[in-house]
């Protein structure tokens, strides 16, 4: 079955065209970073007017580059939430219309399956059971995860998730949109001599919270003289502490679960000293780590058409109704 994807929730449109047995047939992804960029973040509006002028020349494009009439397409998946309403909205009209058109079914897709599922893209992809940590700017989640649709939450953050962490450091450094891999790129010139807070890691559980480090980070920063090398010191304290948070929590997760697959997905997922620690901590506890390649780490219509199909092929479909959600948890899925 080819399966047909979008993505549409934030600020960038995905196409993918995904088959069952012969992989990602197509991947293409238009980001909305420079348009945005002039306003220090995403504006909603923007983003859904650029979704209608991008999508559906992306579709044609996707079945061009395929080689595939839209007749070969057995069914249609889109981010259905979480997201940003007037973005979700416009993938999930233009799917639930060419669905209907087409006469083939279509599957809402929960945005953070599609990165919780990203890992089963690469040749090497990870079994059942596993926990997964999905790190992006909206969402920091940690769920154990024994099969499609059979997810287990374990942790979340309770105030800011991670990226939106970065980004609002980023901001109060003065390094503009989008913030998270600029900080990462000026950590890179700083050493870490400030000593940052690792938020929650000395109470149990497995929660996280990110807003007291923002602040910790913005006292630190007035209490320097503001030069280049101050800044980037702050931004290589600040990555270091989001990255052995991560990291201990995630020991946690794997040691109360008794597992030994980490699945790390979203765009944070990317920050190569969360990667560097995340492996490290892996190393010593004799598990393994999958991340998705780093153009998959992103929003992108590859993981919704591929979680999608695995929906598809269960029987899986949505009716007429055009459905979205921006705020949809990810425990209330139903199995695969």
């Amino acid at each position: 079955m080819y399966v047909l994807g979008i993505e549409t929730s934030c600020d960038e449109t995905g196409v993918a065209i995904y088959h069952n047995e012969r992989g990602l047939i197509s991947h293409l992804l238009y980001s909305q970073v420079d348009m945005h960029s002039d306003y220090g973040g995403v504006v909603p509006e923007l983003a859904s007017r650029d979704h209608i002028r991008k999508l559906v020349p992306l579709i044609k494009q996707a079945l061009q580059e395929s080689q595939l009439p839209s007749s070969d397409i057995g069914g249609i998946a889109y981010t259905a939430g979480p997201g940003l309403m007037g973005a979700l909205l416009v993938g999930a009209a233009t799917a639930r219309s060419l669905a209907w058109a087409w006469q083939i079914p279509a599957v809402a897709v929960h945005h953070m399956e599609g990165h919780l599922l990203a890992p089963m893209l690469e040749d090497n992809p990870p079994a059942f059971p596993f926990v997964a940590l999905l790190i992006s700017g909206g969402h920091t989640l940690l769920v154990q995860v024994t099969g499609i649709g059979c997810y287990q939450l374990l942790g979340e953050s309770l105030d800011d998730a991670a990226g939106e962490a970065f980004d609002k450091t980023a901001k109060l450094l003065g390094l503009g949109y989008p913030g998270g891999p600029k900080l990462s790129v000026l950590a890179e010139q700083g050493v870490p001599r400030f000593k940052f807070p690792r938020p929650m890691t000395d109470r149990p559980g497995l929660d996280f919270s990110f807003s007291g480090l923002k602040t910790f980070t913005l006292n630190t920063f007035q209490n320097t003289d503001k030069t280049e090398q101050d800044k980037a010191d702050i931004a290589a304290a600040f990555q270091l502490a989001v990255a052995e948070t991560l990291s201990i929590k995630c020991k946690r997760a794997l040691q109360q679960t008794g597992l030994t697959r980490l699945v790390v997905a979203g765009g944070v997922s990317a920050n190569k000293q969360i990667r560097a620690a995340l492996n490290e901590m892996a190393d010593k506890m004799h598990a393994q780590v999958y991340f998705p390649r780093l153009e998959f780490c992103t929003d992108n219509g590859a993981m919704i058409a591929y979680a999608g199909c695995q929906r598809l092929m269960a029987g899986q479909q949505q009716d007429l109704a055009i459905f979205a959600r921006p705020r949809w948890p990810i425990a209330e899925l139903s199995k695969v």
